[in-house]
């Protein structure tokens, strides 16, 4: 059947009646000889494996060859079934982008054979038409695949195309003051309040729909969020606490809001204490759908179809930065646990670099009555 050539009892080269070359080794746990799980044409190939095989299990680099062998999709699915700390839109968001744009293209890959040119191309046709999609799939993939890193199936992730977990959003547009007034006149009478709650306190669109009774305070003119309620893909509305404890935060109300407030409190909110704020017509939880028409028609009356809910909010946190709030203060307002969420409100506005431009002005004009303003009145050095 051919020499067999042992290597200091780690393991050895034999050759086949086929003429191939195989190789065995000792499991570095197990100390059982386990085959490579492939055949070699020439004895020095074989030899060359098995002398690679040696200095990664030394080096702790060592994959078995079974590893890596289930398909990406059986992977994948065990992965996303495993992830209890996702949250409800977050796990079906993972499952959209799965199904849709990795598992058809990848998923009847094995995950060892997966390279990072296989992966660049499936990148570059879902960019094509669905850039920032194809960024959210990436990102998604590359978590997935460093778990598989984790899990010993293979050695090093081929998720290596540079910049492609990086999504670059568009500078989201600003309302004016005028604006703001003028998308709540715009708005049916029972949910003008969500107009300017979102810009002047700042609120995101789940914090406003899940806003209570009992979490506005008109006495010390401040309001609590504490919950607040989502949608996710298939229209199921859900309640919740806030994503993060920075999330959790009560709020100054800016004394101009606080009559609007009470008025809309007795006109269209239950005595409840967990009676909602904001509902649809006939009193119940407001929907997505009740809510975008009713945006849509006011946003295209003021001739600002560009604007989404959410810069309303952006616009709030802009306006509070121009006023002069510190990081701090926007982080705290914004509802952000971290200065680098905060910072991006710190751009500069026309109204606040007409205020800078007159201040400079001051300055840049010279005062008469100071002993300095001209080099004649100019006071003599010691």
């Amino acid at each position: 059947m051919g020499g067999v050539s042992k290597h200091r009892d780690f393991g050895s080269i034999r050759k086949l009646p086929s003429g191939q070359w195989q190789v065995r080794f000792r499991h570095p746990i197990s100390n059982r000889l386990i085959s490579a799980g492939r055949t070699f044409d020439a004895k020095a190939d074989a030899a060359a494996y098995l002398a690679a095989v040696r200095t990664d299990q030394l080096r702790g680099q060592w994959i078995p060859p079974t590893a890596g062998q289930v398909t990406l999709r059986s992977y994948a699915n065990q992965w996303l079934q495993s992830r209890r700390d996702l949250g409800a839109r977050t796990n079906e968001l993972y499952r959209y982008l799965l199904d849709r744009y990795i598992l058809p293209e990848l998923g009847s890959t094995k995950v060892a054979r997966l390279e990072p040119s296989q992966i660049r191309a499936w990148y570059t046709s879902v960019a094509r038409d669905h850039r920032s999609t194809a960024t959210k799939a990436y990102r998604l993939l590359a978590s997935i695949l460093r778990t598989a890193v984790t899990d010993r199936m293979i050695l090093v992730t081929p998720c290596r195309v540079e910049g492609a977990g990086v999504e670059r959003s568009a500078e989201r547009p600003v309302a004016t003051v005028a604006e703001v007034t003028a998308l709540a006149d715009a708005m049916p009478e029972r949910l003008r309040l969500l107009v300017l709650l979102a810009c002047w306190c700042q609120l995101r669109r789940g914090e406003l729909l899940g806003l209570r009774r009992q979490d506005i305070d008109l006495l010390h003119a401040t309001l609590t969020v504490s919950q607040t309620r989502i949608f996710t893909m298939k229209g199921l509305s859900l309640t919740k606490g806030p994503k993060t404890e920075a999330g959790r935060r009560t709020l100054a109300i800016p004394s101009h809001m606080v009559e609007a407030v009470g008025i809309h409190l007795d006109r269209f909110v239950g005595s409840e204490p967990d009676a909602l704020v904001l509902t649809g017509e006939q009193g119940g939880p407001l929907t997505t759908a009740v809510l975008h028409k009713a945006w849509s028609r006011a946003r295209n009356h003021v001739g600002r179809p560009d604007l989404r809910i959410h810069d309303l909010r952006h616009t709030g946190l802009t306006l509070a930065a121009a006023a002069g709030a510190t990081v701090a203060e926007l982080m705290h307002r914004a509802g952000h646990s971290s200065a680098a969420a905060a910072l991006r409100y710190q751009h500069a506005t026309a109204d606040r670099d007409r205020v800078l431009a007159d201040a400079l002005a001051k300055l840049g004009t010279p005062d008469p009555v100071l002993p300095f303003a001209s080099a004649a009145g100019r006071p003599k050095s010691d």
